[in-house]
């Protein structure tokens, strides 16, 4: 857990992201008025006090746990390359367990860790994976401003954005990273591609999916 209100982000011993936010009280005399309000559904009150209302998912519960055959497995990593292109390589394994769950969304195991996700229509790391094999590919990269409303599961909205990779795809996932470190701080669905979100000077161009703190993130296996 993080004591520290300080706003920074860490990798812990166990690869996993230790998140702890900036006060914010007095913040509203001194914060760029569009960042703070562009992040809707989190609102910012004169108290300092932050409420976020994005969606929240149901609680995961792990049934039980099996791995995949060879051939599943191959099939699941080329559905992942269709996304983050060779860097499917680094989620190999001897061993890919998929977790039977009560989630909307399939979860695989790789090296023992929910690494994996797929929906049905695509195939992307989890917050996890990304954080345990960082990979460059599908990148919205946020300003430090931004990383308080994206922690706590804000959708992405243009004022916040100073970077996108040029294989972002409308529908499609994208990892959102923080431009300082570029560390992933959450996974999201693209809402254009990357030329138009460039383009774009206001609105929402990314939509949360998964975070952490969610509960892919705090599922218990």
């Amino acid at each position: 857990m993080c004591a520290s209100r300080l706003l920074k982000h860490t990798v812990n011993r166990h690869h996993l992201l230790c998140f702890s936010i900036l006060p914010l009280r007095g913040m509203e005399k001194t914060a760029d008025p569009a960042t703070v309000s562009a992040f809707f559904p989190c609102k910012l009150f004169f108290s300092g006090r932050v409420e976020c209302t994005s969606g929240t998912m149901k609680k995961i519960v792990v049934k039980k746990r099996h791995s995949v055959r060879k051939g599943q497995g191959q099939d699941l990593l080329i559905r992942l390359a269709e996304q983050i292109g060779a860097s499917s390589d680094l989620f190999r394994a001897e061993m890919i367990e998929v977790l039977e769950t009560n989630a909307d969304v399939s979860l695989y195991m790789v090296h023992k860790k929910p690494l994996l996700m797929d929906t049905g229509n695509w195939t992307f790391p989890t917050l996890k994976g990304a954080v345990q094999y960082p990979f460059p590919e599908r990148r919205v990269t946020v300003d430090t401003g931004a990383i308080p409303y994206v922690v706590n599961g804000a959708d992405i909205m243009r004022p916040g954005i100073v970077a996108v990779t040029d294989d972002v795809k409308v529908n499609e996932p994208v990892q959102i990273v923080d431009e300082r470190h570029g560390k992933p701080l959450a996974i999201g669905i693209a809402l254009f591609d990357a030329p138009a979100m460039r383009a774009s000077k206001a609105g929402k161009m990314v939509k949360m999916f998964h975070h952490v703190g969610d509960e892919i993130w705090n599922m218990e296996i």
